[in-house]
């Protein structure tokens, strides 16, 4: 479950609003009327089961009808077919950071209908709560 303290350093925890449901159904609807009303930039909602096109479809015009961005977290090889990009993020173990910095990523774009895949190593930066993009480790 996503924890809105968890997200304290990287965006304000007074401005999330948490939304626990019953089931993914409930999840589904949560998430398509907070995607119409365009009050917020982005949902964000955890799934565990696979999404069907129809619903996948559904938050798709809910996200264009109110010009925000929808964010599904699923598990590995639970994807959608209606979705519009499908990213894969890996942690990077760094060598010249100590253990406690886990920022360090590979973002994958592994599927994307309006364009090219490609692979980008990131890491949060805590200062100006912005991602940057960085080279990848020479060996």
């Amino acid at each position: 479950m996503i924890s809105p303290l968890g997200l304290n350093n990287y965006l304000d925890p007074a401005r999330v609003l948490s939304v626990r449901t019953r089931d993914q159904i409930e999840t589904l609807a949560a998430a398509e009327e907070a995607l119409r009303a365009g009050v917020v930039p982005l949902v964000v909602m955890e799934l565990t089961q696979p999404i069907g096109l129809t619903a996948g479809r559904r938050l798709q015009l809910a996200a264009r009808a109110g010009q925000s961005t929808g964010l599904c977290l699923i598990p590995e090889g639970m994807g959608s077919h209606a979705a519009e990009t499908r990213w894969r993020c890996t942690p990077i173990p760094d060598p010249e950071n100590p253990p406690e910095d886990s920022t360090l990523q590979s973002w994958e774009l592994i599927k994307n209908k309006s364009g090219t895949s490609g692979l980008w190593h990131v890491r949060w930066s805590l200062s100006t709560r912005h991602l940057i993009v960085v080279s990848p480790a020479r060996k």
